[in-house]
């Protein structure tokens, strides 16, 4: 399940995707666009920047953009930037202690192509996509 971080991180990037691209937008004006607490934004765009995914500069003027074009960013790098990597199973999660079963488990095969199926859902589409 992709969590309120997950979601919010999308409405974000896709809310910069919408302005101009040369500008800096506020974050109190992307916050009041949607309907989300500033505070919370803060701690989002925080992660966002330390994953490369928009820039941000201080002061008059300041704000934040998109590090890259929309059509650049696959919407599953931003899920896993903020829910981490997809995993449906704990056995399959990143770091994850190696499953004693996992040589002789039915299942695990259907969990690998589940997992591969979303990551590849995700990142077939694009912001882009969605902010049109």
């Amino acid at each position: 399940m992709i969590s309120t971080r997950g979601r919010y991180a999308l409405r974000v990037m896709i809310d910069l995707a919408k302005q101009p691209q040369e500008h800096y937008i506020p974050l109190k004006d992307i916050a009041e666009r949607q309907g989300i607490s500033k505070k919370y934004l803060e701690i989002i765009v925080r992660d966002l920047v330390n994953g490369k995914l928009v820039t941000g500069i201080s002061g008059k003027g300041g704000g934040y953009k998109l590090s890259r074009k929309a059509e650049d960013i696959p919407v599953g790098e931003i899920i896993e930037l903020t829910e981490g990597r997809f995993g449906s199973v704990a056995c399959l999660e990143n770091g994850a202690e190696p499953c004693p079963r996992a040589e002789m488990c039915e299942t695990l095969p259907m969990w690998k192509e589940y997992n591969q199926l979303i990551h590849d859902f995700f990142y077939s589409k694009r912001l882009s996509d969605l902010a049109e």
